[in-house]
Order: structure tokens, then C-alpha cells, then sequence
């Protein structure tokens, strides 16, 4: 591992961290619209408010400010589902034991979804063109945003509120193992202090050229076996369990006392995790939104209720 690597992290943590960084969310965004159809472009510029340009990165990290807003508090619990998880025993995420009333991530994406293809028939209409719904901008913005949380493995961990509770060292600073996931470890593996927001980075358009080459330890074609538009809380149920699957095969597998994560060997096992992670985000959410624009899918019943949890789960009967 390079010292320089470990220099250019050190001392960027500040509060409890909730989400990749906001630079790592545009980077997904920006690798997502590499795989994006024509038409899928042109109806995402016309769902987009024009200061957006129709550019998935320009509003891959809204999700987060908007959630910080009064008006968007309602948001916050969306972004995750705290799953009932026992590393490295038993981890696996079931959304009526682990959602609460206020919602979760795989329900949101469920929900964002249904108002999308909405949103997508009115603009090939001709009825929005220019970002005029609110609405629909905003389920653009929910839809990007949350196909990078999911990918996030401390967004689908109940295990001290996904890591924001676990205290860890890191290029001697002292974070949290949500914080590290969130960007530490990328930034530390791609040999950067941030990615800059303008356009995809070096890093990331190498993650763009594996995708293509077909060249991670996990075939594309793996991330993609659901890919349904038409089954919305099945395909994000999956995805969830897929990530939270790090949970007890790996995020928890250290002893964190007295040591540095950052040179343990911790980050250094991590970053395949975290390249594959970004990868499958990126893709995923591209050919989510071009089956959903080519009305590739079925329509079947989408059941919107929110149950409470269970009682003996992590959200205990909320």
C-alpha cells in the first residue's frame, strides 16, 4: 500500500457520515449516463430542470441536500433499511421485518419508480419538456440517488446504525466504519483527496471500461438477473440482499481495537468490494432507467402500504 495513498485521506472526516460522499454519488451518476440510450437521454433532459442540462451527475448527490431541508426531513429514513443482521452468522434484509412507517430505501425506490413511468409517458407526450413538474424532476433525482445508496453496504446494515456507531481509526484519524465505506477507502484506493463534480474522472472511467470488458471478479450479467421495471420492489429487495451480503462476508471481519484500517490491510481487502460496488450502481441504475423509458416491463401489482416493522427487529415495531 503507498503512503501517499494513505496521506490524502487523512483528516477529511468530520460528523457521522449517512451516504457515499457527494462526489462518489455524481461519479456513479456521471459512469451511469455512459450506458444510457438516446431516447433515454432526451427524456431525462425533458424530466430535468434545464440549470440540470439532463445530466444524471449534476443531480446524483440531491437526495442528500434535499433531505437536510425542512422540507425533505421526511426523506431521511429512505436512504436505508436498518436489516437485522448478526455478522458473521446471519445477515439478509426482509423489507416487512426492516422498514418502519416512515419508509426505507427499498421502498422509496419502489415508490420513486411507480411515479416515474408516469413521468416518462407524459413526456413523450409531449406534456413535460422542460423540468416544468416538480414531481417528476424530483423522481429523476430520487431514482439516480438511490441506486447508489443500495450499492453502499453500510446502507443495508442494522449493525450500529450501518456502521455510523462503529468507531474505527483510519490514516490515523478517528471515523466511523460508515465514513470509510462512504469515501475513505475509494479515495484512498483511487489516490485522490475528492473526485471533482464537472465530469466522469479518471477513476471512474476506468470503472466505465471494466463494465464494458465485462471485467470484474462478478459478471455483469450476475448484477443484472433483476432488472424489472415491473417488479420495482423485487428487483430493489434483491439488490439490497446482494449488498448487505458484504455485511457478514466482510465489512465486520476485523477486529477494529488499536488498529489503523487503513493499513491493517482492511481498505486494501476492500477495494475490489468497493469497485464492484460502484460498477453495479452505475449499470444498474442505467438500464433502469432505459427499460423504464423503452417500457420494456409488464405493469404488475405494486403494493405501496407501509407495515410496521416487527417488533423484535432493529426498528422495533416502528
Amino acid at each position: 500500500m503507498r503512503v501517499s495513498q494513505i496521506a490524502v485521506v487523512a483528516g477529511i472526516f468530520a460528523a457521522p457520515a449517512f451516504t457515499w460522499n457527494t462526489d462518489v454519488h455524481q461519479q456513479i451518476a456521471y459512469a451511469a449516463e455512459e450506458f444510457l440510450t438516446p431516447l433515454t437521454r432526451l427524456i431525462i433532459k425533458q424530466l430535468l430542470e434545464p440549470e440540470n442540462k439532463g445530466s444524471l451527475g449534476r443531480i446524483g448527490a440531491w437526495a442528500d441536500s434535499y433531505r437536510k431541508t425542512p422540507e425533505g426531513a421526511y426523506t431521511d429514513t429512505w436512504h436505508y433499511i436498518d436489516s437485522s443482521d448478526n455478522p458473521p452468522a446471519y445477515c439478509n434484509v426482509y423489507p416487512n421485518r426492516d422498514n418502519t412507517l416512515k419508509g426505507s430505501i427499498v421502498t422509496a425506490l419502489t415508490n420513486q419508480t411507480q411515479v416515474l413511468k408516469n413521468c416518462i409517458r407524459q413526456a413523450k407526450a409531449g406534456k413535460i419538456r422542460h423540468g416544468e413538474s416538480a414531481t417528476c424532476a424530483n423522481a429523476v433525482k430520487f431514482v439516480t440517488h438511490f441506486h447508489g445508496d443500495m450499492a453502499q453496504p453500510m446502507h443495508v446494515s442494522g449493525v450500529g446504525a450501518g456502521g455510523n456507531f462503529f468507531p474505527v481509526t483510519f490514516a490515523g484519524a478517528t471515523s466511523n466504519l460508515h465514513a470509510i465505506w462512504d469515501g475513505a477507502i475509494i479515495y484512498q484506493l483511487a489516490g485522490v483527496k475528492t473526485f471533482k463534480n464537472d465530469t466522469l474522472q479518471p477513476f471512474f472511467k476506468n470503472i466505465v471500461s471494466r463494465i464494458r470488458q465485462d471485467n470484474f471478479s462478478i459478471p455483469t450479467a450476475e448484477w443484472l438477473s433483476c432488472t424489472d421495471p415491473g417488479n420495482p420492489t423485487g428487483c430493489a429487495t434483491a439488490w439490497a440482499r446482494d449488498t448487505n451480503a458484504w455485511t457478514c462476508d466482510y465489512v465486520y471481519s476485523q477486529v477494529f481495537n488499536n488498529t489503523d484500517v487503513a493499513t491493517s490491510g482492511y481498505a486494501e481487502g476492500a477495494y475490489p468490494i468497493v469497485e464492484v460496488q460502484v460498477a453495479k450502481a452505475a449499470l444498474r441504475m442505467a438500464t433502469w432507467f432505459n427499460k423504464l423509458v423503452d417500457g420494456l416491463y409488464k405493469e404488475r401489482e405494486v403494493i405501496l402500504r407501509l407495515n410496521p416493522s416487527w417488533v423484535g427487529g432493529p426498528a422495533a415495531g416502528a
